[in-house]
């Protein structure tokens, strides 16, 4: 009975560590975001709370707790089938799951109990400090490597929406005369950006573009005081995030962190930040005229020329104009720029059009705010056919702004499917019934298309959501 307890302790243990370094994995190793933030928080009173009190009474009431973790095995097995973003195996969790093991270990052998939290809490906090530590080593040879690119101009670049597309668009601009590297994807955390610079960042880089994010205070400050931009763009602000950050104010603050830099030759900031221009910082904005968006591109003109890209909604002339001037400042002649403009292509996932099976696909599945989901169905809206919007809603957003989403969708769109379950009632009390379906699991949405759009019709990727959300 005694190995058939302690087998069952160090399953019991690393499922429902699994469990825990899943969740800290998603929501970026913080514990307060996923005590306090979690999009389901239901899930850790079924799969940690109900389990772990479980756990702990039949062990105390007759030694039966290898019973208990013999059926969460198979309960957890089932969450993890149901997941879209399951645990990444990176050195920092099997860091986890040596201490927790060996903190259960001593746990069991040395004192003979059967502890769940203190194992957990070990591992946490030790494996907590190792990635510090880690993490100051990586952080100074990054900066040694930045020091000795002597030439290197750094391009640094935030907003509440489109910093990944402005980053984009100004290192294609600025790739028809410099060599020009940008932060991949969307890295825009200071662990992020030390680890691309200490491995992809070339040798050779004449022009650094770094994106900028925060979900909190001080996150944007940490970045740009480590690599010092020359040049700053601060694009369109707006409530991203406002969970976070509670209100506009703290939201614009840290924006304006990004102009901490040591190195600033020029800014430019977005009017809605609302600063007063210098002779070296430029706001912009109410600038940018004569924009039309249309399914083949988006056009405007800026201080009196006019540029067009092969690039999808009226929001994007916002992020454009900005690329162009950072990019006529690093000396692009208007010539250098047009010619760009016609080659650049959109960001993977943001409004990118894809025509197939005779259906028109718009990608916005990466667009999360607001305003590019507004400019998305209004986008939409011109299309002349049938048209079908799949959406979770917004996700970092308050009830009144999910009810504009939702009685926009009920006006534009003759099929409206909500995947997941974070905004199903206020969809379901806003868009008509017989317009609206219902997408229970990702695993289904192929089908359902299949049965449930044909040729002709325009489909819209309106944001997505992993299943932990």
């Amino acid at each position: 009975m005694y190995m058939i307890n302690l087998l069952g302790y160090f399953i019991f243990v690393a499922s429902i560590g699994y469990y825990l370094i899943s969740n800290l994995q998603w929501y970026s190793y913080k514990i307060d975001r996923v005590l306090f933030h979690h999009t389901k928080s239901w899930w850790h009173l079924l799969y940690f709370v109900v389990p772990f009190v479980l756990y702990m009474a039949a062990n105390y009431y007759g030694g039966y707790g290898y019973v208990v973790a013999t059926i969460y095995l198979p309960l957890l097995y089932m969450w993890f089938r149901g997941l879209d973003k399951p645990l990444v195996w990176t050195g920092r969790v099997k860091r986890f799951f040596a201490i927790l093991l060996f903190a259960a270990m001593f746990v069991a052998l040395v004192f003979g109990k059967y502890t769940i939290l203190i194992p957990l809490i070990v591992a946490y906090l030790l494996s907590l400090y190792i990635e510090k530590m880690l993490f100051s080593g990586f952080k100074n040879r990054a900066k040694k490597r930045l020091e000795s690119m002597d030439d290197l101009i750094v391009i640094g670049v935030t907003a509440s929406y489109g910093k990944t597309s402005i980053k984009n668009f100004i290192a294609h601009l600025l790739s028809a005369k410099y060599r020009t590297y940008a932060t991949p994807r969307s890295v825009n955390t200071l662990g992020g950006v030390v680890k691309d610079i200490n491995e992809d960042l070339p040798v050779d880089a004449q022009v650094y573009v770094v994106e900028m994010g925060a979900r909190g205070e001080g996150d944007i400050a940490e970045i740009s005081t480590f690599v010092n931009p020359h040049y700053v763009v601060v694009g369109k602000i707006g409530p991203a995030h406002i969970e976070y950050f509670k209100t506009m104010e703290h939201i614009r603050n840290t924006k304006m962190e990004i102009m901490q830099t040591k190195r600033l030759r020029q800014a430019w900031i977005h009017e809605s930040v609302h600063v007063k221009p210098e002779s070296n910082i430029q706001t912009f904005g109410e600038d940018i005229e004569d924009i039309e968006a249309t399914l083949e591109g988006t056009g405007f003109t800026l201080e009196g020329v006019r540029y067009r890209a092969m690039i999808l909604g009226a929001f994007n002339a916002t992020n454009l104009a900005a690329s162009v001037k950072v990019t006529k400042a690093l000396g692009l002649s208007d010539a250098q720029i047009q010619k760009q403009l016609s080659t650049l292509k959109p960001v993977d996932h943001r409004l990118q059009r894809i025509d197939a099976g005779g259906k028109v696909i718009l990608d916005d599945s990466f667009n999360g705010n607001i305003d590019g989901m507004m400019a998305a169905f209004d986008l939409a809206s011109s299309y002349s056919g049938r048209k079908v919007v799949i959406t979770p809603g917004l996700v970092e957003a308050d009830e009144a702004m999910n009810i504009k989403v939702a009685k926009r969708a009920n006006e534009i769109f003759d099929l409206v499917i909500v995947t997941g379950d974070l905004n199903d009632e206020i969809f379901r009390s806003y868009v008509d019934k017989e317009k609206l379906l219902k997408l229970a699991s990702k695993s289904e949405m192929e089908q359902m298309l299949a049965e449930q759009t044909y040729p002709g019709d325009l489909i819209l990727f309106a944001n997505d959501a992993p299943s932990f959300v």
